[in-house]
């Protein structure tokens, strides 16, 4: 009995990772049958352009998503399905983990069913799959974390302090708000029972790991002054005098999880408080949300602290509804997946780009100002050619191109190479590290100004074009900055130039 017992218990467990495995193909399946709808983000033209610029270092960011981009080119080329692949798998299988994590902590099939379709269908993990994006990849960290943290309480094998480690500093090489997460994570072992496990090498060994493998980021930072703390300080200011910091908890229940999943997630936090075990779980979610809450943060940095208590409140939701008569067991299961699959759908509808014409593409770009970034860019690259073409021989052989906003430098460099267009200049983030021309053009392609900006820099500036779209949606470059300049030389020296106007976006 026992031995069948235990292949029973083996087929059942195979095939709960196979239904997980199932919603996450699913999912992936739906982004890749609908990536190529419309045209690379502002966001992943930056990406392209220090992808081939490889450092240890970014002013916008770590070094590793450009490093995956840069494969990914090697790989596909400018094939925007094979580009944002990593994404997608990437949220394939922070929705696996997720669903796991449940199993971890207890959960049968449904508790863990539940927790994948919960993540599946949130808002941010379904936009974090459309777009080549850090975040994308910070959450699957966080997801990882979490997951090895709770390996860690229920063995107490210190050995997964290595994996944490590791997950860590690579979570780190991706997007630094990785860092609040880990010190989280030691207040809470701090806080709980759970604070003899780090008293012991294996801790050492995973914290040594985790910087180890940051280390070249951080010596990149100190070879470049913090160039980054300035600029996340700058895009904190702008956030908030934006008002991006406000409405952050509605936000957590409208885009950062499934709308009916915070039952869950609620749920989740008290077990996990009242968990000795698991309690360190708990104060990985509330100390970063209090920090983000106090700070003003923009919403979306706490949403990959979502799945672990999802996870936690879909095991708790399993054990109560064991003890209901089935009647009600059933309408209250019944009753979560509907709100679950309903909110999810109307997510679906506004985030995944399902038509490239028709009335749920007017209903997505109308309520998704993200896919109003991805029109344009290749008319905006012809537009610059033709100016190009436009200019005498004597021009163009002394022509520059320069951008203020990172997409159109971007644009310029990755897709103006079809129109051999020249590498463009920017003072913004990283192409200001990459510096002026190295032989003064007396022509220069003026992107991302306005009149007054343009006059104050250059010299003899005319309107020579337009930067929109043929659809009119407005978007950041056709609403900001929309007119496309000829000028003369700078008014002030190169060097003097870039020393004066460094800028961050």
């Amino acid at each position: 009995m026992q031995l069948h017992d235990a292949v029973t218990e083996h087929g059942s467990q195979a095939a709960d990772r196979t239904i997980l495995l199932a919603i996450a193909s699913a999912i992936a399946l739906l982004h890749i049958l609908t990536n190529s709808r419309y045209g690379f983000h502002r966001d992943e033209l930056q990406f392209l352009s220090d992808a081939r610029h490889l450092d240890w270092g970014f002013v916008a960011y770590p070094p590793l998503t450009a490093v995956l981009e840069h494969i990914g080119l090697s790989l596909f080329g400018l094939s925007i399905v094979g580009l944002r692949l990593f994404s997608v798998i990437a949220q394939a299988v922070a929705i696996v983990v997720s669903g796991l994590m449940a199993k971890e902590l207890g959960g049968g099939r449904l508790a863990q069913v539940t927790t994948a379709v919960a993540v599946a269908l949130s808002p941010l993990p379904l936009f974090d799959g459309t777009e080549f994006q850090y975040t994308s990849f910070d959450f699957l960290w966080w997801v990882l974390i979490a997951y090895f943290t709770i390996r860690l309480l229920k063995s107490e094998d210190p050995r997964w302090w290595i994996v944490i480690g590791v997950a860590i500093g690579v979570g780190l090489e991706t997007k630094y708000t990785v860092c609040f997460l880990a010190l989280s994570m030691v207040a809470g072992f701090l806080l709980s029972p759970a604070r003899r496990l780090l008293m012991n090498w294996w801790f050492c060994a995973g914290v040594a790991l985790a910087v180890m493998i940051f280390l070249p980021n951080l010596l990149w930072q100190v070879r470049h002054n913090f160039i980054t703390l300035q600029f996340l300080q700058y895009i904190h200011a702008r956030d908030i005098r934006l008002g991006r910091g406000e409405h952050f908890w509605a936000r957590q229940f409208l885009l950062c999880a499934n709308t009916y999943s915070a039952p869950l997630w609620i749920a989740g936090i008290g077990l996990y408080l009242r968990s000795a075990k698991y309690r360190p779980l708990a104060w990985m979610f509330l100390l970063p949300a209090a920090f983000y809450t106090l700070t003003h943060a923009v919403f979306y940095y706490l949403s990959p602290a979502y799945p672990m208590l999802i996870a936690m409140g879909a095991v708790g939701f399993e054990a109560w509804r064991s003890q209901l008569r089935r009647a009600w067991a059933v309408a209250l299961t019944s009753l979560l997946f509907a709100g679950l699959l309903g909110a999810g759908a109307y997510s679906v509808a506004v985030i995944v780009p399902l038509q490239d014409h028709g009335r749920l593409r007017n209903f997505a770009l109308a309520k998704n100002d993200a896919l109003r970034e991805e029109i344009g860019w290749d008319e905006l690259v012809k537009t610059v050619a033709g100016i190009r073409d436009s200019l005498t021989p004597e021009q163009q052989a002394h022509l520059a191109i320069t951008a203020a906003n990172y997409g159109e430098e971007g644009a310029i460099e990755i897709l103006g190479a079809a129109y051999h267009l020249p590498m463009p200049t920017s003072t913004t983030n990283s192409g200001w590290l990459r510096g002026y021309p190295a032989t003064p053009p007396t022509t220069i392609i003026v992107l991302g100004l306005r009149r007054a900006q343009a006059d104050a820099v250059f010299t003899g500036c005319r309107l020579a074009g337009h930067n929109g779209n043929a659809e009119g949606l407005p978007n950041e470059e056709s609403t900001d900055h929309p007119d496309i300049f000829v000028c003369g030389p700078p008014r002030e020296p190169w060097p003097q130039l870039w020393k004066e106007h460094r800028s961050f976006g």
